[in-house]
């Protein structure tokens, strides 16, 4: 299967999970439970969204792996694996605020990002431009730290939002001004659109970030790991070449 049929499986997932997601969203408060902390909170829509993502990539692709937030993973015998987050956002979806999005990739293959709201459908074949609705995307080549626009975002757990709020007070003088949407794989898709300049955090997952990074990478974005600090675990920075050494001096260090 090439890269084509890859990201039209990859788009068919995202879009029967954003289906549940919008079928469920009415009801969801009355179906939370938690996971790591009482604020990181995993509803039966995000399950049902899993659940679809599954049955589509098993009808379509049975030999593949997968590794999902809240199914257990899959192992494949193809040499290929899906890492999806049926629902990048929760809280925002729970409370009903319009930043969240669903997130399909196949790891080196392709990537997918699916805002069922804006129907906005970020798209990526490794080694190809990335698209938006089928149209290239621009990210930004801000080349001044001082001008630039920096998303984030933050843990549940409060000790992990004493670090992170420490490298935030640190950084805030020294750029255009920072921004926390809420979902990280939305926030990488609007960054490799140009909707942002440079994107950081820590404790985020392989399935939060998969996709987007991938988007990011094909729009030309350069890339950092952050290690683990204290107790906020590893993490992302994304920028423009122009300004990610000096952005990863600032916040590099928990």
């Amino acid at each position: 299967m090439n890269g084509a049929e890859l990201l039209a499986v990859a788009e068919e997932a995202a879009r029967a999970a954003a289906a549940e997601l919008v079928a469920h969203q009415a009801g969801a408060h009355s179906s939370v439970e938690s996971k790591s902390s009482p604020t990181d909170p995993v509803s039966a829509a995000d399950l049902a969204a899993e659940a679809a993502i599954r049955a589509v990539l098993a009808a379509r692709r049975p030999d593949d792996a997968i590794l999902g937030e809240e199914g257990d993973d899959k192992p494949g015998t193809s040499g290929l694996r899906w890492v999806v987050d049926p629902l990048d956002g929760t809280v925002n979806y729970l409370y009903s605020i319009p930043q969240w999005c669903v997130s399909v990739a196949c790891e080196e293959q392709v990537g997918v990002i699916f805002d069922p709201l804006s129907d906005d459908l970020f798209s990526v074949i490794v080694g190809e431009p990335p698209l938006l609705n089928g149209k290239p995307i621009a990210s930004s080549s801000c080349d001044q730290l001082d001008r630039a626009l920096v998303a984030t975002g933050f843990g549940y757990d409060p000790l992990v939002r004493l670090g992170q709020g420490a490298i935030v007070a640190r950084l805030l003088p020294e750029v255009r001004d920072i921004r926390r949407g809420g979902s990280a794989a939305l926030d990488l898709a609007w960054l490799a659109a140009g909707r942002y300049d440079a994107y950081f955090e820590r404790g985020v997952q392989a399935w939060d970030t998969a996709a987007g990074l991938l988007i990011c990478e094909g729009a030309g974005l350069a890339t950092r790991s952050l290690n683990a600090s204290g107790a906020q675990g590893p993490g992302v920075l994304v920028a423009p070449p122009a300004i990610i050494d000096e952005l990863f001096e600032l916040v590099a260090a928990g």
